[in-house]
């Protein structure tokens, strides 16, 4: 009765951003540098605009949207951990780990220390370091949820992300044929130096073209699979770390642990743990791609409606106002991996 209740409460809100997922969804496919995610948070945010002005049908809508942006964005990420065969990929990309591990951590150093020093709002300066270290929306995505960021910041930072995506796609195979780089030099820059794997295979795939007979897309993708593996330990982290604060305040509120307020399961988000179950069970029983590919796209399809509730959410007039920060802050990440990468390279004798 009380599952029948709640469905009755956000059907009309999550059928609202499944309904702009689909178009979103077809617009991505046809424009892979943009992605789907984007589109459904603008035309989410084009949708919100027309609900403003009909008071009844936005309160209507409200609790699925909420539900949409935080509860299917939590499933979406558990899908997401049957895609990673933790085995495979770390046996293929393992020749890349000391680059991966090298960019990840200048983009987290990077973001934390201008977090600090032009007083970025934290939770946009983490997504903003995690989307452009990791996986772009993926990363942003499984992020989110544990911080807390509530959807204007990330709305934010895959705004930010997208910009990065859309001027590596379209540089980077210039830029590596200027530094005459190898084909096997450009997979692994565009593998660890590009934010979105869409972005990335768009950049080898320009590459390949550029270079007959090159084949960089599928040793770019391998790299980015396996860059892909540190969503598990960062979201980790950051559980832990939102777990002790939490903990701190409860203790700093006199409520302590023994008879107050503080739980653990309240605090720690347990989506996380079913996203590495998720990884787990695909990597043990070396789950088949005919069971594997439907849930990894039902689970990126799940990212696009959580998309679509986000823009439903999002203020334009504040996203462009505030926008200046973050966007010099994923410049510099992303400059910042970009020079890491080559570098790197040229340390290990790759290029």
């Amino acid at each position: 009765m009380e599952l029948f209740k709640n469905f009755r409460t956000v059907w009309k809100g999550t059928a609202l951003a499944l309904l702009v997922a689909v178009p979103a969804w077809l617009l991505g496919k046809q424009f892979e540098v943009v992605g789907a995610p984007v589109f459904a948070i603008l035309i989410g945010m084009v949708v919100a605009q027309i609900l403003r002005g009909c008071d009844g049908l936005a309160k209507a809508v409200a609790p699925g949207i909420a539900f949409t942006s935080k509860k299917v964005l939590q499933y979406a990420v558990i899908l997401l951990g049957f895609g990673l065969n933790l085995g495979q990929i770390a046996m293929v990309g393992m020749s890349s780990l000391p680059v991966i591990v090298a960019t990840i951590s200048t983009s987290l150093i990077i973001a934390f220390t201008l977090c600090r020093a032009l007083h970025i709002p934290r939770k946009i300066a983490t997504l903003v370091g995690v989307g452009s270290s990791i996986c772009g929306g993926s990363a942003i995505a499984a992020t989110a949820p544990v911080i807390d960021a509530d959807d204007e910041e990330i709305a934010q930072a895959i705004s930010v992300i997208f910009l990065f995506n859309i001027l590596a796609a379209l540089l980077f195979p210039t830029l590596g044929g200027m530094l005459g780089m190898s084909n096997e030099g450009f997979g692994l820059f565009a593998g660890t130096a590009v934010n979105d794997t869409s972005s990335v295979t768009a950049a080898a795939a320009a590459w390949d073209g550029m270079h007959p007979g090159a084949n960089t897309l599928d040793q770019a993708t391998i790299v980015k699979l396996t860059r892909t593996l540190a969503i598990i330990p960062i979201t980790l982290v950051l559980a832990f770390w939102q777990m002790r604060q939490a903990k701190k305040t409860a203790l700093a509120g006199g409520q302590g642990t023994a008879g107050g307020s503080f739980s653990f399961k309240k605090v720690f988000p347990l989506f996380i743990l079913f996203f590495v179950m998720a990884s787990l069970v695909t990597t043990v029983f070396a789950l088949p791609a005919a069971v594997v590919a439907p849930l990894k796209t039902l689970s990126k399809f799940f990212i696009v409606m959580a998309m679509a509730a986000i823009g439903f959410n999002t203020d334009v007039v504040k996203l462009v106002r505030t926008g200046g920060k973050p966007i010099l802050l994923g410049a510099c990440c992303w400059v910042g991996i970009a020079l890491v990468s080559l570098g790197m390279q040229l340390v290990l004798g790759i290029w």
